[in-house]
């Protein structure tokens, strides 16, 4: 996954600096300038929470249009399993799949499946590596991204094996080529997305050079039209060819419960990913834990930015839809996969890399030098991190300045000092002026003022008043 890229964008007509994001976002990727929140494009990793928490509706998570699929002369669609969990009308998996079809696909392929076949080939790494664990699963992205950017010692622990999405692309590619002779790049496959974050691992994926799925359409964007053809279309005839353990995929712990593994940790939410996280780095974690499931969202996929159902309800949905199923893949099934496994057909094609965005320049010398400094300079703030200068922290802020995109006076503390000085110059200045004229005691009399009020300023100057005033 390169650095950069990102699928989430600020629309600045809706942004009015209320400062909300920037003490959201985990990885300190948003500043407010000039009144306008901005988003460092380097440390984004597309987890959401800048959209969830704006009041306004700013940033706005994008995924591809449908006309892409046009492209191609066979598309694909590759429904995640959180897709299921969104209906409350309870249809049947079946009725689901082949609402899916009838939206103009002329395939269906299903993402649960190939998490079944992930999930065998998880188990079977782990029992060869046992003991080197913890290894973090690979299918969330934003858990990829956030290791990457805040957490890079821990990029060797990450599992090497595909994620379900891009195993169930060329799987659909390899066996629907073979059916119908058809090269497989001219098949399209169209991921049915919970997430922005999997539009931008599409598009710079971390686990290969090129991607095996070719778009990525927002489940949010199907849903009105899905639930539509739901009630009209009759079931496939075709039985569901995943799981209940493939299903669960979508909410948290389904995971570990297809895996099996006997030590693991379920971990859902971006905050406290951090925390596991950096008790990990620090070596306070117990190393008897061999697996763990990373879903950045609450309750997994099925609270993704692109679902539309409540993530408890769609849960309970996803559980009860995958009661339907079968509790596990047949022997015959399971000996395939093995033997797929064996051949290397998960395996990662390259590691993720390292990000080494958080540090100050990439000389050493020179970071270790613009630390010192900005270490100097953070004494000198207030240490409230209040937020109104537009940096989430004062740390965050005292690093700006020496990178040269912030100034002390963005501190409104620092500001009011500031103010309070120049006045306090300005009526000593006046006073060493003989004679004094009406019009110079006119000026001091100004000047004792604008000291005066410059003492009253309040704490914290409320930004809205300032544009108000300003207006």
């Amino acid at each position: 996954m390169e650095k950069g890229v990102y699928s989430i964008f600020l629309d600045e007509e809706r942004c009015t600096g209320c400062t909300n994001c920037i003490k959201r976002c985990p990885t300190e990727a948003i500043r407010v300038r000039d009144g306008k929140a901005k988003i460092f494009a380097d440390r984004c990793i597309d987890c959401g929470e800048c959209v969830r928490i704006c009041p306004n509706h700013a940033p706005i998570p994008q995924s591809d249009a449908r006309e892409k699929t046009g492209q191609f002369r066979h598309t694909i669609a590759l429904p995640d399993p959180a897709l299921f969990g969104q209906f409350k009308t309870k249809p049947s998996p079946r009725q689901i799949l082949a609402a899916v079809a009838a939206l103009g696909f002329d395939s269906v392929y299903e993402v649960a499946w190939a998490a079944d076949a992930v999930s065998i080939a998880i188990r079977e790494f782990i029992q060869e590596h046992k003991g080197e664990g913890p290894w973090i699963s690979s299918s969330c992205p934003v858990a990829i991204r956030l290791v990457q950017v805040r957490f890079p010692s821990l990029t060797e622990q990450i599992l090497p094996l595909l994620s379900p999405v891009e195993v169930a692309a060329k799987l659909a590619k390899e066996e629907f080529s073979r059916q119908l002779g058809i090269p497989p790049q001219e098949f399209g496959c169209f991921y049915l997305t919970p997430c922005p974050a999997q539009v931008t691992a599409i598009r710079s994926p971390y686990h290969l050079e090129h991607s095996y799925v070719d778009g990525a359409l927002a489940i949010s964007g199907l849903y009105c039209e899905l639930r539509e053809k739901i009630s009209r279309t009759p079931e496939q005839n075709e039985p569901v060819k995943a799981t209940a353990p493939g299903l669960t995929w979508g909410r948290v712990g389904g995971q570990t419960r297809a895996v099996q593994s006997e030590n693991y940790l379920a971990i859902d939410g971006i905050n406290n990913l951090l925390q596991v996280f950096e008790e990990i780095e620090l070596g306070k974690f117990n190393t008897n834990i061999d697996f763990l499931e990373c879903q950045c969202c609450q309750g997994g996929c099925v609270g993704g930015t692109f679902t539309v159902e409540n993530p408890f309800v769609a849960r309970v949905t996803l559980r009860r839809m995958a009661s339907q199923l079968r509790p596990k893949l047949e022997l015959e099934e399971e000996q395939e996969v093995l033997e797929y496994y064996r051949k290397g057909y998960y395996r990662a094609e390259k590691d993720v890399e390292p990000y080494s965005i958080m540090c100050l320049d990439k000389d050493i010398a020179k970071a270790i030098y613009m630390v010192e400094q900005s270490e100097k300079i953070l004494k000198q703030l207030p240490g409230l991190d209040c937020g109104s200068c537009g940096c989430p922290t004062c740390r965050t802020l005292a690093e700006d300045i020496v990178c040269g995109i912030a100034t002390e006076t963005d501190c409104v503390f620092k500001l009011r000092e500031r103010v309070q000085s120049l006045a306090e110059q300005m009526l000593a200045l006046a006073l060493k002026v003989p004679p004094v004229t009406v019009v110079q005691r006119q000026i001091m009399k100004t000047q004792r003022e604008v000291l005066e009020l410059a003492k009253r300023l309040p704490p914290v100057l409320a930004k809205p008043n300032q544009e108000k005033e300003g207006k």
